[in-house]
This record gives C-alpha cells, structure tokens and sequence, in this order.
C-alpha cells in the first residue's frame, strides 16, 4: 500500500476521499494525539490499519515526538506491540 503524508494525516488513495487513513493532531513540542483511522472495504483484510499505525509510530521516532491514543483501534495496536511501545505514552480523556 502506497501512503502518502499531509499536515495531519497518513492516507492512501486521493488526498480528498482517501481509501484509508489515520488522523493526527500535533499536541505540544513533544506530542501528537491520534483521534481517528478509517480504512475503507476495498482494504479491509490487508493489513492497512496496522500500517497507518506504523507509518504514525515511524513519524513520532522521526521527529522525537510520544503518540497519545484516543482511536482505540490505534490505542490496542499500540497496546499489543511491545516494539510500539517506545513512543505510546497512553490514551486521551476527552
């Protein structure tokens, strides 16, 4: 899957209906806060929202940044991998 990055997102397909993405937030020097992942039919069943998260992971280790998790899909990702666990600080309390 090709992924592509904007401000806030990384999403595969066209920018303005993406097939799948994960949004983010940057919160502070030191955090970015991700709210939501989509991943449309068409990838279902490929892997695509593990790779968003990796993609997301990638980008905090880049930039020195920690992921706080209110998507709970991207919260049990960041849960149940260990390798993750490096820059995942926690959940968000809206």
């Amino acid at each position: 899957m090709k992924l592509y990055q904007d401000d806030k997102r990384f999403f595969a397909g066209d920018s303005d209906n993406p097939e799948a993405y994960i949004h983010f937030e940057k919160f502070g020097d030191d955090k970015l806060i991700v709210d939501h992942t989509y991943v449309g039919e068409s990838m279902r069943g490929q892997g695509a929202g593990k790779q968003l998260v990796e993609a997301v992971v990638n980008y905090a280790r880049e930039e020195n940044k920690k992921i706080v998790a209110h998507c709970p899909y991207t919260r049990d990702v960041l849960t149940n991998n260990e390798e993750y666990h490096d820059v995942f600080i926690g959940i968000h309390n809206s």
